[in-house]
């Protein structure tokens, strides 16, 4: 349940990565109550991993899902570059984050 935790809490930190973006600055009201929520419930289950998982392997894998998801979001919605090394980059990302979960 721990690694259920942990994704679901990346999964959320790349939902609060986009909300923030969308509230401009915390200057509009709703994406900015979604981000802290958002935030919240992320730093919650990412601390639930935590009772079980080490340290290392619950920040890294949840920062990474993060980073890969705020990436993909950019790509895809905002209209941001998909070039190959930015791509190999993100492969390189979840080579990581899949070694760690096989190691731990």
């Amino acid at each position: 349940m721990d690694w259920v935790y942990l994704v679901i809490a990346g999964l959320l930190e790349t939902a609060w990565a986009g909300s923030m973006k969308l509230s401009h600055g915390f200057s509009r009201l709703w994406p900015s109550v979604a981000t802290i929520v958002l935030m919240v419930a992320s730093f919650a289950l990412l601390s639930l991993a935590m009772r079980k998982l080490p340290l290392g392997t619950a920040y890294t894998v949840w920062t990474g899902i993060g980073a890969v998801g705020a990436v993909l979001v950019g790509i895809f919605f905002l209209g941001e570059s998909a070039s190959v090394q930015r791509l190999v980059c993100l492969a390189l990302i979840v080579t990581g984050i899949i070694g760690l979960r096989m190691v731990s």
